[in-house]
């Protein structure tokens, strides 16, 4: 964390964070100890595996990150009720012409959300899994074929407490390696996804989004109306050598890339 905090001493603590686990891999004796099978088991023991420091500080021509930095209102009160509040919306610049002209070549994007929250103050043990937080966040992509009108209309049912375990029919885990219910826990989730550059052309879209925590369950501690700091960390990579996706990426980094919707 240190060295990443002196190449880039500007970064959030929410990003050198990201950074870290964004980098890390399994290795393959891990892989073997736990298949996929066992994904969670493997989740367990060894975390998103070990961090690689190259990884974490350097873009390469066949491999291009980027980082977004935001602060979100997670909750607002609405005619005496808390909800929901703000959702973001990041496009992500994409080399869209290159990605379709590369077909079926195999892409893969990393995605990880870092943030941190503020843990309950009560003494009396948490028995609701969402207690001991004071928000959560997710994360979820445009699906190939999606509109953006009907992304945002799946994002809304995303949002739903998950205590009522309905967040999970809005995911659609193909692709991913993790899956949904995998890399929802703590405050840090990471998740890779593998497919065509055709497909990943049109997903160009990653929304981050509020989920329940004691903010909104406990109004009279006056905390609904408080931000939250979180950390966006993408990257594309394939395994060709001879495609270049950072040069196009790199020239679009100036294009606006944020909306702020409120549900």
């Amino acid at each position: 964390a240190a060295i990443i905090l002196a190449h880039y001493p500007q970064l959030w603590p929410e990003s050198v964070r990201g950074l870290l686990i964004h980098s890390a891999r399994w290795t393959d004796a891990m892989r073997r100890e736990f298949p996929n099978n066992e994904r969670h088991s493997r989740l367990r023991c060894y975390g998103y595996g070990v961090p690689d420091l190259n990884r974490a500080v350097w873009s390469v021509a066949n491999s291009a990150t980027l980082i977004v930095e935001g602060e979100i209102q997670p909750f607002d009160k609405v005619d005496g009720e808390v909800k929901t509040k703000d959702m973001h919306l990041h496009r992500v610049p994409w080399p869209t012409t290159l990605l379709q002209d590369l077909g079926a070549t195999e892409i893969r994007m990393r995605v990880t959300l870092s943030y941190f929250i503020e843990p309950s103050p009560g003494r009396r043990g948490w028995t609701r899994k969402h207690r001991y937080q004071s928000h959560g966040l997710r994360f979820e992509v445009k699906h190939p074929l999606e509109t953006d009108l009907a992304f945002h209309k799946r994002l809304s049912r995303a949002a739903w407490d998950e205590e009522e375990e309905q967040a999970a029919t809005i995911s659609d885990d193909r692709n991913w390696e993790l899956g949904h219910h995998l890399r929802c826990k703590g405050s840090i989730h990471s998740d890779t996804w593998t497919g065509t550059a055709a497909e990943l052309a049109e997903c160009g879209i990653i929304a981050v989004f509020p989920v329940t925590g004691w903010w909104k369950e406990r109004p009279h501690l006056e905390r609904w109306n408080r931000k939250a700091r979180y950390s966006l960390v993408v990257t594309l990579e394939t395994p060709r050598t001879d495609v270049d996706l950072y040069t196009p990426i790199a020239t679009q980094i100036g294009v606006p890339v944020q909306a702020v919707i409120e549900t």
